[in-house]
């Protein structure tokens, strides 16, 4: 609590007064908030200034090592000797009254702080500290800090120097406040830059692969056929087996061209009438291995008008990602249906596995591009394609999950194709649905 003793006979210029504020105000204002440490650094040495003290910190809290670090320092004596000693960062745990005034948020005024038992005597040694005052430091409405000044000379502040710290205080919050949004938005677009480029080259090169691959999977096609002529059956089989991971990587290449499409606004679907049971059985027989067995339940014909090759893209990855996060020896069910009750909904495929299900914090976000487990090996890239294919079909795509169970995805498609306009349609067909 402030000290309500009479002030010590300090001379007046060493005082802040009211156009002391307005001036230390008018200094906080004009700080450029490009960086923080800089903003604060400037906002100290102000504050400094204003009441003419030996050393003035804006301290903020560094959550994960629970430690009030001085971002800003002024540039005098003490504080190039306290960074040189490293007090410029102030354990919560060790105590001292700066470490008060942040858990409570109550100002303090130091009369004696080198006889005070509730600082850290250390410190106040090693700075040759006599009396200093602490008000809490708030940012963006949360009290991150403390502001600290502090004088070699006993007594030296009074409470009006004290209120004087407080008002500044906020404004000095305002000055980190800023200078963090400029960092942020600074970040941001960064990151934008960072995933434009990538997004750019990874584009550039699935196009160069996909040139790639057209001959070389002509030149495996050759050899097989070669192979299978003059009775090679084992050479046969290789061929075979490398032009089915060609064509793997190849759908690959497709997706990674395809959300290029995407994002600058040129997928496109060509509707026709599709049985979904034709195109479960198909994209079954491609994923069907001696590790993990598909099932598909199809009793009857269920057609749609849509796009055979997207739907089939979206299946392949579908199933593919069931596969990928199958245990050895599991099952995963295919399941094709009319759904007469879901408007407008007129055939379901419904794709489920045995794996550990999907982790609760990938929930509101599976259907993001490039969101993917810790365990996950893929870009990402799938469950986003498989979405967008079900949005532009009109359709949807959801998940049932519970953590241990499996996970159950189901693609719905509309008897005729609509594709939203509304970003926020397009949001809805991504939605996950957990299990309750």
């Amino acid at each position: 609590m402030p000290d309500s003793s009479p002030a010590p006979d300090v001379p007046a210029s060493a005082r802040a007064t009211a156009p002391d504020l307005l001036v230390t105000l008018q200094r906080l204002l004009e700080i450029e908030a490009l960086d923080l440490n800089d903003a604060l650094g400037r906002a100290a040495q102000a504050v400094v200034d204003a009441l003419g003290a030996d050393k003035a910190d804006a301290m903020l809290h560094d959550p994960e090592a629970d430690v009030l670090v001085a971002l800003g320092t002024s540039d005098t004596p003490m504080g190039r000797r306290q960074r040189a000693l490293g007090y410029h960062r102030l354990p919560l745990e060790d105590g001292g009254r700066a470490a008060d005034v942040f858990r409570t948020g109550v100002p303090h005024r130091g009369r004696r702080s080198d006889q005070d038992p509730g600082e850290r005597g250390d410190m106040t040694a090693a700075l040759e500290i006599r009396s200093q005052i602490v008000a809490p430091l708030e940012v963006g409405g949360e009290r991150r800090g403390v502001l600290l000044v502090s004088s070699a000379t006993p007594d030296f502040f009074d409470d009006g120097d004290l209120e004087f710290l407080v008002a500044v205080g906020r404004w000095v919050g305002s000055v980190a406040h800023r200078a963090e949004l400029v960092a942020r938005v600074a970040d941001e677009a960064a990151r934008q830059a960072r995933r434009l480029t990538a997004e750019e080259v990874v584009t550039v090169l699935a196009h160069d692969l996909g040139n790639l691959l057209a001959p070389l999977h002509g030149r495996l096609d050759l050899i097989r056929h070669q192979a299978d002529r003059e009775g090679r059956s084992r050479d046969a089989r290789s061929a075979a087996q490398a032009l089915a991971a060609l064509e793997r990587l190849r759908a690959l290449v497709n997706d990674l061209l395809d959300i290029g499409r995407l994002e600058r606004g040129l997928f496109a679907i060509e509707p026709e009438p599709v049985d979904l049971a034709a195109l479960a059985r198909a994209t079954a027989n491609e994923f069907d291995t001696a590790e993990v067995a598909i099932r598909v339940h199809a009793p009857v014909p269920v057609v749609v008008r849509a796009d055979p090759a997207r739907v089939h893209q979206a299946l392949d990855n579908l199933v593919a990602n069931a596969v990928k996060h199958s245990p050895p020896g599991g099952t995963v069910v295919v399941t094709v249906a009319v759904d007469a009750d879901a408007d407008p909904c007129r055939g379901a495929v419904t794709v489920a596995d045995e794996g550990p299900g999907v982790a609760p914090e990938l929930l509101t976000d599976l259907f993001s591009r490039a969101v993917r487990g810790a365990s996950s090996t893929g870009l990402g890239l799938g469950l986003y394609l498989a979405s967008r294919i079900a949005a532009a079909h009109g359709g949807t795509l959801t998940l049932d999950s519970a953590p241990g169970e499996g996970a159950r995805f189901r693609l719905c498609l509309p008897s005729e194709p609509s594709p939203p306009v509304d970003p926020a349609v397009t949001a809805v067909a991504s939605r996950v649905v957990p299990t309750t």
